[in-house]
């Protein structure tokens, strides 16, 4: 007896979900990894006489004393830390197997950038969280503690506080293209790592 199997025909090959574009689990962990080491960097410099962090150079007192060196240890801290979380980023991305080399990197530089966003943008809510509440308690001391400035010490603290965001600003676009680049590097690795024979 012949048994024949009538029915629909299978394709031979399931096609597969196409993964997503933005891992942001990856993105999220970068992040959270570069806020982490900017606080801990930022802490470690004011351990050992540098105040670098947000609320030093938002207070008087440390505007007076601002100098190149302040400024460039800020701009190591944040092109650190981003440079990190960059790469963590790339390294724990989703593996992209059937994607061109060109996109691959696009898509591996396009991380760093977000994990440089979002820790930016998370280092400003954090350091308002926690400024906020003891901003007017700060400023109603200082104006009681100080005389108000001369026109001489108003020109010289507007100047140093320009110079003071023009290392900011350095800082962060150092950071966010060292970020890119450490990200395209992890996911290089990543790709390596699973290109390789087990």
């Amino acid at each position: 007896m012949t048994d024949y199997n009538v029915g629909v025909a299978l394709p031979s090959a399931v096609s597969e979900r196409p993964l997503a574009a933005i891992s942001w689990s990856a993105i999220w962990a970068g992040a959270f990894v570069a806020v982490a080491t900017s606080l801990l960097l930022s802490l470690a410099a004011a351990g050992i006489g540098f105040d670098v962090g947000m609320p030093g150079l938002a207070t008087r007192a440390s505007l007076k004393a601002f100098a190149p060196e302040v400024g460039a240890g800020g701009i190591l801290i944040q092109v650190l830390s981003a440079g990190l979380g960059g790469y963590v980023a790339g390294r724990t991305r989703t593996i992209w197997t059937t994607l061109h080399d060109d996109e691959s990197h696009f898509r591996d530089t396009a991380h760093g950038l977000i994990v440089w966003a979002v820790a930016s943008v998370a280092m400003i809510l954090l350091g308002a969280l926690v400024l906020a509440p003891y901003a007017d308690a700060l400023s109603a001391t200082a104006a009681a503690a100080a005389p108000p400035p001369t026109p001489a010490e108003a020109q010289r603290a507007a100047s140093i506080a320009s110079q003071a965001s023009l290392f900011v600003a350095i800082g962060m676009l150092l950071s966010a293209f060292v970020a890119a680049v450490a990200a395209r590097i992890g996911g290089l690795r990543h790709e390596e790592m699973h290109a390789r024979p087990r």
